[in-house]
């Protein structure tokens, strides 16, 4: 077995960046980019006595999806928490960039080619937002990776993989938002707000952050599936990413934009009509809303095993 079909059995909440980024693309293909030997660090931490890494916690790179060139971003949850300071932003905006050349270089000399070897980005989130040490610069970084993301819409997908340990909250919960599709393990999570600040600021009544049911019931990548707020839930290997991240490289631009969920009138008013459902009937709990879209026993999603929850799911007509 070879270190890449190895990778490819791993759990995809267990893996470090690096092992994320070489397993969501084609066997041997995968090279990095501004990777440790680099040794670019930031200047911030290092100033304030911080220990520093020498990919300050995100690994990019470029490798092959079929014939489709992938670039990948990946952050690693170890560092920081996944914290997005300016070596890391840089990173990640020159990762974006870089797809965009290549789609604009592939476009100038063989459009005919655009079908089959059209670029995609895949971003392995696992970040708490803005580093605090060097906010300014973090909050510009965000600033930043939303406006390419924009430049790059209706020309390179962008895919949001959310299966590691520290999930997607702060402002990267946004950037998530703004990509084209969203793919999420059950053991992702995605929020603006993570748990245990709401419990700081509002306190424990409202929100019990050492409730790991709870969290997930809200945050979790069952709930963000059954809310329409990611695309696809897939099962919790780099294998079944690796597998998505190849469908969503073949589908059409149109399939693309159709997976959206920010973007469009249409969008915005199936959003508004699940806002207005909520504020009709005040729920206590996630699973009250599971229960308004037709699962009768949502508890019984919450306890099945990942299988039977992707059979005896409903999901609102409503989601994006």
């Amino acid at each position: 077995m070879s270190k890449w079909q190895a990778l490819q059995e791993r759990s995809f909440l267990e893996s470090t960046a690096r092992q994320r980024a070489k397993g969501l693309v084609d066997e041997g293909s995968f090279t990095e980019l501004a990777g440790p030997a680099d040794r670019i660090t930031s200047p911030h931490l290092e100033a304030l006595g911080e220990a520093v890494e020498f990919d300050d916690g995100v690994v990019t790179g470029v490798g092959l999806l079929g014939k489709h060139p992938a670039i990948v971003i990946s952050q690693e949850g170890r560092f920081i928490g996944g914290s997005v300071g300016e070596i890391g932003g840089a990173k990640m905006v020159g990762a974006l960039r870089l797809a965009e050349t290549i789609y604009d270089r592939i476009a100038a000399s063989d459009p005919s080619a655009l079908a089959s070897r059209r670029p995609i980005v895949l971003i392995s989130f696992e970040t708490g937002g803005v580093r605090l040490h060097e906010a300014n610069a973090g909050l510009l970084a965000h600033a930043e990776v939303m406006d390419q993301l924009q430049s790059l819409r209706h020309k390179v997908p962008v895919v949001a993989m959310v299966g590691s340990k520290i999930g997607c909250f702060g402002g990267m919960g946004f950037v998530a938002a703004a990509t084209d599709v969203i793919v999420m393990s059950e053991f992702g999570r995605i929020g603006l707000t993570g748990p245990e600040v709401i419990e700081e600021e509002m306190g424990r009544a409202e929100f019990d952050s050492s409730d790991r049911a709870l969290v997930f019931r809200t945050t979790g990548g069952r709930h963000k599936y059954i809310m329409g707020d990611c695309n696809y839930l897939i099962e919790d290997s780099i294998a079944a990413f690796h597998k998505q991240a190849r469908l969503i490289a073949a589908m059409s631009l149109d399939e693309i934009e159709s997976m959206r969920r920010i973007g469009s009138r249409k969008t915005v008013e199936q959003q508004m009509k699940l806002v207005e459902l909520a504020a009709q009937h005040s729920p206590a709990d996630s699973k009250d809303m599971w229960e308004l879209f037709g699962n009768a026993t949502p508890q019984a999603l919450v306890d099945a095993g990942f299988s039977d929850f992707m059979t005896q799911v409903k999901r609102p007509t409503t989601s994006a």
